[in-house]
């Protein structure tokens, strides 16, 4: 476990506990996460422009549910969803792959880079099916 100063409510400091992960980033609080080594700005915007394009798919189901239209027309738009959020959960994974994991395998740390084989098979079996 590692150990850091932090900010707390009125800013005054104190120190919290953590556990680091595979690239060395330290586990947040729940109130702020964890935060990648690096993004690149242009999978940000399109990340940010999909998942907003899905929002409106999700409220377009929902009123196609409302409506009680075709089921098969609206499993073929879940189905849309579904390959939209895989897309975004691709370019997730190669900016993981190429800033955290890249950094963690290249670490001098032997236990960083251990961590993070770890974490990519656990991402693997976990998210790719």
């Amino acid at each position: 476990m590692a150990t850091s100063e932090n900010e707390v409510d009125g800013g005054q400091v104190g120190t919290a506990v953590s556990a680091a992960c595979g690239c060395g980033v330290e586990h947040g609080d729940d109130a702020h996460g964890r935060h990648a080594l690096a993004v690149d700005t242009g999978v940000k915007d399109r990340n940010l422009k999909r998942l907003r394009r899905i929002e409106g798919q999700i409220r377009g189901l929902q009123r196609m549910v409302e409506e009680d239209r075709y089921c098969a027309d609206i499993l073929t738009q879940i189905s849309s969803v579904h390959e939209a959020l895989r897309s975004v959960g691709r370019e997730l994974v190669r900016n993981h792959l190429k800033h955290c994991a890249a950094a963690a395998i290249r670490s001098e740390e032997p236990q960083s880079a251990e961590r993070m084989y770890d974490e990519l098979v656990d991402m693997m079996f976990k998210h790719v099916r």
